[in-house]
């Protein structure tokens, strides 16, 4: 019996063995050391993707707490940004009051980031209440304002004298410094 086989059955047979053994050496010396290589890779990824999901949710719960804080406080927030002005001071307080004196402002040392002012009053007013009609008025006012106790009341007349000092805050910004100027006078 005689095998008859053609040249080009044999070229086929020996380029699909060469494709054979060629296909053999790349997967076992390339693809299978980098599938493992891939595999703890993707580990480290999932690792790092849990880790990164976690801050992500922080830095958003964070974010979302800010938002509504920066929201509730905008007042506040923008009365540290608004310089003081006496004039302006007088002028919104003065319906408290039969008469407001705004004496002295001085510099007084910055407070964990804020420029402090301290300002001393005098006014004239015809009952204590009156006095804490202001103290409220205060609370929802364009500054940022402490009233430093002792609160002196001197009875004049049928009016009362009353005198005590106020800090008021802002922000120790560029702004507010070069602000400060009109501050000092």
């Amino acid at each position: 019996m005689k095998i008859n086989i053609s040249r080009h059955q044999i070229y086929i047979l020996l380029l699909s063995i060469f494709l054979f053994l060629f296909v053999l050496i790349f997967s076992f010396g390339l693809l299978i050391p980098e599938g493992k290589e891939y595999r703890l890779k993707r580990v480290e990824l999932k690792k790092a993707q849990q880790e990164y999901n976690k801050y992500k949710n922080f830095y958003d719960e964070t974010l979302d707490t800010f938002k509504n804080l920066q929201s509730k406080n905008r007042n506040i927030i923008t009365a540290f940004q608004r310089p003081f002005s006496p004039e302006r001071f007088e002028k919104q307080y003065k319906n408290n009051f039969s008469s407001l004196k705004i004496s002295k402002i001085n510099r007084v040392a910055d407070e964990e980031g804020f420029s402090v002012y301290e300002v001393n009053t005098t006014s004239h007013i015809a009952s204590p209440t009156n006095f804490y009609d202001f103290l409220d008025a205060l609370n929802k006012g364009d500054w940022i304002i402490g009233v430093n106790f002792p609160i002196k009341f001197l009875r004049d007349g049928e009016m009362i004298k009353s005198s005590f000092t106020m800090k008021v805050y802002a922000n120790s910004d560029d702004k507010n410094a070069s602000a400060s100027g009109s501050l000092d006078k």
